[in-house]
């Protein structure tokens, strides 16, 4: 299979890094990506940070790639409301950076005031003040989107609180389900075979969960490929429905594979 491989999207918290700390041989895992010229994406389901913070950090690594590389769950939220209302519509986020730089580029206004959209993201200023808006307005009504389902973190202190735990809240909240754009659902994935020009059959989806990363490339036909550098461990393949075509240990493995 991997002589078929052309082009990669690539997960980036938990794969190219773990919080702050790259992951071992980073540097040479995208310097054999430019030497075989294989295309690549970083799809991430996290919606805090914009695509140049990506890109910030990536430089601090060592590795120097275009903004256009990195696709975002907030970039995807902001295509999909897109084609739902028109610009100017009031949207209530709970988010970062990311997410309110997404929606306001795509001509969304950020208010509570007559929000059509509730539209959830990681948020570490998470109040309960925050919890208590985003309620009262999906009850009245609004619609409840969430920009990724990821239930965890992965720091360097451990697994910490993802998006998914504030969308649980919510919803417990509200008994309403939210509309989910980013990674297992196919919005991302969407965008990233059309930013790299690739089929399928000739791409391969590199993450760290099961429930997102692999379980989303197989529903979009991708070769799936799992890291054990983050979220997932290996006992968890053991009672996960989720079967990934390949499993190594890290980045490193993963270069050393597409070497061999």
């Amino acid at each position: 299979m991997k002589n078929r491989i052309r082009a990669l999207i690539l997960d980036m918290d938990g794969v190219l890094w773990r919080g702050e700390e790259p992951a071992p041989g980073l540097v040479d895992f995208f310097a054999l990506l430019h030497e075989r010229g294989i295309r690549y994406i970083m799809a991430t389901n996290n919606a805090s940070k914009t695509p140049e913070q990506y890109v910030d950090q990536l430089a601090r690594f060592g590795v120097h790639v275009p903004p256009e590389t990195v696709l975002t769950s907030a970039q995807a939220t902001a295509s999909f409301l897109r084609r739902q209302a028109p610009p100017g519509t009031p949207v209530y986020i709970i988010g970062e950076e990311g997410l309110r730089r997404a929606l306001t580029e795509a001509g969304f206004v950020l208010s509570a005031d007559g929000a059509r959209y509730v539209v959830v993201g990681w948020d570490r200023g998470l109040t309960f003040e925050k919890l208590a808006q985003a309620t009262l307005l999906i009850r009245a009504g609004a619609a409840f989107i969430g920009t990724n389902p990821d239930r965890t973190w992965p720091g360097e202190r451990g697994l910490l609180p993802g998006n998914g735990a504030i969308l649980a809240a919510l919803e417990t909240a509200t008994d309403t389900r939210p509309i989910i754009i980013g990674k297992p659902e196919t919005p991302l994935f969407e965008e990233a075979l059309a930013r790299l020009g690739a089929s399928p059959e000739e791409t391969a989806m590199v993450g760290d969960r099961l429930e997102t990363d692999i379980l989303g490339g197989q529903r979009m036909g991708l070769f799936t490929i799992l890291l054990l550098s983050g979220v997932a461990r290996r006992e968890d393949l053991e009672t996960s429905p989720v079967r990934p075509d390949l499993v190594l240990e890290d980045l490193a493995a993963l270069t050393a594979w597409l070497k061999g």
